[in-house]
């Protein structure tokens, strides 16, 4: 709860990371629902991305990366100012622009 209480509303996010959630809250329901309160916004069109996409899954193929993750990363490129919200420790691996660490809040004990 302390790292939402220190956000700037709404969070941006890609669709996959909405089903993601959806299945971790055990809730499509509070999954819409912060989409439709404004919490959330999806910021990302994933058919215009394809090739960044496939290029990230290459890159980091021995990782195993989801959709998700893959859709983050380039998102992180496409919103640099923006830091990435997440439990994945993956991300202390993955690089936007194949070589910048990428902005991440992790919550508390994590």
């Amino acid at each position: 709860m302390e790292v939402a209480e220190n956000l700037t509303w709404p969070a941006l996010t890609c669709e996959s990371v909405l089903s993601e959630t959806a299945f971790h809250l055990r809730s499509t329901t509070l999954t819409l629902k912060m989409l439709e309160d404004g919490m959330l916004r999806v910021a990302f069109a994933l058919p215009g991305q394809l090739e960044h996409l496939q290029d990230l899954a290459t890159r980091y193929a021995d990782r195993h990366p989801d959709l998700a993750d893959l859709c983050l990363i380039r998102m992180s490129e496409l919103y640099p100012r923006h830091a990435l919200i997440t439990v994945d420790t993956d991300f202390r691996i993955y690089r936007r622009n194949k070589r910048e660490a990428i902005p991440t809040i992790y919550p508390p004990n994590r």
